[in-house]
């Protein structure tokens, strides 16, 4: 049964006899090129390259963050003397502050201070108003030097004379 039903499907397939031509059936396959003008070839050329400048110029939409994350009533204290005392450096961008607190001996607990996941303060903070306000003070222009020298240190990590081709 199977053989006939294929037998059957060969013999209505239409086959091209020896006095048909093949050509109407067939597409013309030759493709013939112009010449790209200047114009668009500059216009790519220039979209390649913005391109790469943006690709290089990865900027975060919303940077500048202050995430608390301390446990205590002391650690809420200090969270607000910084961030009341808190201005970014002029210049400063890309970056996410995470002041995070971990228990320790009694009544004293450890602050940390990161930024994008870099440690840039680490202090053990006492259960005096006075010392949390100081310590606030003194993390706060910590952090806002590390911020200044990093950028700093970016641009000119990103200048003429610190690029090379790579050859030893």
């Amino acid at each position: 049964m199977r053989t006939m039903s294929l037998l059957l499907l060969f013999w209505l397939l239409p086959f091209p006899g020896p006095g048909q031509n093949d050509t109407n059936l067939v597409a013309d396959t030759t493709l013939h090129f112009k010449e790209v003008p200047i114009s668009l070839k500059k216009l790519i050329e220039g979209v390649t390259t913005q391109k790469d400048t943006a690709i290089k110029e990865v900027d975060i939409e919303i940077d500048g963050l202050l995430f608390d994350e301390t446990k205590t009533k002391n650690g809420r204290e200090f969270y607000t003397c910084f961030y009341t005392a808190w201005e970014a450096p002029p210049g400063a961008k890309n970056y996410a502050i995470f002041i995070s607190e971990k228990p320790y001996r009694l009544t004293t607990t450890l602050i940390e201070i990161r930024i994008n996941e870099i440690l840039v303060f680490q202090n053990f903070l006492q259960p005096k108003t006075e010392a949390i306000e100081q310590l606030a003070s003194q993390a706060v222009t910590q952090t806002q030097m590390y911020l200044a020298n990093y950028e700093e240190v970016m641009r000119q990590l990103e200048g003429k004379d610190q690029s090379g081709s790579g050859i030893y």
